[in-house]
């Protein structure tokens, strides 16, 4: 089967062409650190779009583009682009020497120049980009409240330890009160604030700079990723965006006439979450070996089978862009669904556990007190 590899030559004359430009392919993962982000690239492939079905040549679309950016590094970014066109070079081959693109992207233009298809594979990207920045906005939606009831409850319960309960305490000593256990446990943790809290905060800005050094390495990403999927819920979550990015990325390659490996290759490299991109190695490898496409997604925990069933239908009926374009917006609608239900859970369990913690710490303080009404009678 090594005529699958893409170190080999392919019978086929097309697919041998394709096979040599992934040989070069851009290494760099879409990300949001870019001044260039996923925001921007919905901006700048949505209106180049627009442009190139009105009928405006590339050139004087990037040139318009340019002038309607404020941000002079934006400016200067699309005038290269502007300069190189008019230089000769093609669109495919000015990303692929920009670090602000992807192989996906790169790999994408190149076939719709290619094909005369460039104004439709702009615009799938725009589309790809607007969903992917839809998630991530909805995820951060769905979070941001019930994250600041988490913080607002945290610091309730901190004050009422740090300054309620040694006021408690001071009069507990006073009078000489016998105290329960669970009062006992909560004078214990009063103290430990008071004494390793400043302890405690700089062994949290510590992990906050670390998480920042290390964000990018191999190791931390996987184990990260390997973490949040065991998260209840959230884990699913997240999950379903990045399987609704899948079936969207591989809907449009697989429009462009991309073969279904080379489609597998081109995702995995453009998707950072560390389950699927395993998930994904395996499947090229099964697919490698002679296995069909749904043969191989089944050996993955990460497909379910409504994913497996609908490509099995797509490889027998030869609709495999319908059955992605078709997933692409079930997932895309089950994340929509995920992240409203999300923030509408989670409000209610951070102030039913908030509440546990601040009627604890209550309890702790009055039982003795109840022994000092008796002893003062």
């Amino acid at each position: 089967m090594n005529g699958f590899k893409l170190e080999h030559s392919i019978s086929n004359k097309e697919l041998n062409q394709k096979e040599d430009w992934l040989q070069n392919l851009l290494k760099k993962e879409v990300g949001f650190g870019s001044f260039f982000g996923n925001k921007k690239k919905e901006d700048f492939y949505t209106e180049l779009a627009v442009l190139l079905k009105a009928g405006i040549q590339l050139k004087d679309a990037i040139t318009l583009i340019k002038e309607n950016q404020k941000k002079e590094k934006l400016s200067l970014f699309f005038e290269e682009i502007s300069d190189a066109l008019i230089a000769g070079n093609s669109f495919f081959e000015i990303l692929k020497n920009k670090k602000e693109f992807s192989e996906y992207e790169y790999y994408s233009i190149k076939i719709g120049e290619e094909t005369g298809t460039l104004p439709r594979i702009v615009e799938e990207l725009g589309k790809f980009y607007q969903v992917k920045n839809e998630q991530r906005r909805g995820l951060l939606n769905a979070l941001t409240y019930p994250i600041i009831i988490l913080c607002t409850a945290v610091l309730v319960v901190v004050f009422m330890l740090r300054m309620v309960v040694p006021m408690f305490e001071d009069i507990f000593k006073q009078n000489g009160v016998e105290l329960p256990g669970i009062t006992k446990m909560i004078i214990g943790a009063s103290n430990g604030i008071k004494e390793y809290g400043w302890l405690v905060l700089s062994i949290l800005a510590l992990l906050v700079l670390l998480r920042s050094v290390y964000a990018k390495k191999e190791w931390y990403k996987t184990n990260k990723d390997k973490f949040l999927r065991k998260i209840p819920y959230l884990g699913s979550f997240i999950t379903s965006v990045y399987l609704s990015q899948f079936t969207q990325a591989v809907e449009l390659l697989t429009s462009s006439k991309v073969p279904m490996l080379n489609s597998i290759q081109l995702v995995n490299k453009m998707i950072g979450y560390y389950p699927l991109n395993k998930a994904l190695v395996d499947v090229e490898d099964n697919i490698l070996k002679g296995k069909s496409l749904h043969q191989s997604m089944s050996e993955s925990s990460i497909f379910d089978n409504k994913m497996i069933s609908l490509v099995k239908v797509a490889e027998e009926t030869n609709q495999t862009e319908y059955i992605f374009q078709r997933l692409s917006h079930q997932y895309a609608m089950e994340v929509q669904q995920k992240s409203k239900l999300l923030s509408t859970l989670m409000e209610p369990i951070i102030i039913v556990v908030i509440g546990i913690f601040v009627g604890v710490i209550l309890v702790s303080m009055y039982l003795p007190m109840f022994k000092l009404s008796s002893i003062v009678a």
